[in-house]
């Protein structure tokens, strides 16, 4: 039986920073932090923030996140509650214009047990989808190929923001 290998090399960072930084939210630390490239924040509301998803499973991948640190949605304020689904309703807004996707994948997974990476902070993926997207590298190769460099999508989402709120 051949085992096949993917050479990831910035996956080391990745598992050494994580092993740091666990002791504190991911999303916690980002929120004491200024938007920027860097941290991949693309937009922030009154009780909400978006972000871009650092490994996306598509071009385009964000995530909504609430402010408050709560791992379930009963954590939330009414004011806070509709603050995140606002946000995430302009999110996929923002994906539709950027990347005129043919369908989006929308979802939370609360809990370890439900898929969640980072199951303290609740926060909603928004992945887009076009027909045939699934090439033969995933069914070949068992990989995903994600055609657009990170940085060239986070300026795509950021100035996607900008003209629908403008709107």
């Amino acid at each position: 039986m051949i085992k096949k290998k993917l050479w990831a090399p910035w996956r080391m960072e990745y598992i050494t920073k994580a092993i740091k930084e666990d002791k504190e939210c991911l999303f916690c630390r980002v929120l004491k932090q200024k938007a920027s490239k860097d941290n991949l924040v693309v937009y922030t509301s009154k009780h909400s923030m978006v972000m871009m998803n650092r490994y996306p499973y598509n071009n385009g991948h964000l995530m909504v996140i609430p402010k408050k640190h709560t791992k379930n949605l009963d954590g939330l304020s009414k004011e806070q509650s509709n603050d995140l689904h606002e946000t995430l309703r302009l999110a996929v807004k923002v994906v539709y214009h950027a990347y005129d996707p043919q369908g989006c994948n929308i979802g939370m997974n609360m809990g370890r047990a439900a898929g969640a990476g980072i199951d303290a902070h609740i926060h909603y993926h928004i992945v887009p989808r076009w027909n045939g997207d699934t090439n033969f590298m995933p069914i070949i190769g068992e990989l995903k190929v994600i055609s657009e460099h990170l940085l060239n999508t986070y300026d795509r989402i950021k100035r996607a923001f900008k003209e629908v709120v403008a709107k």
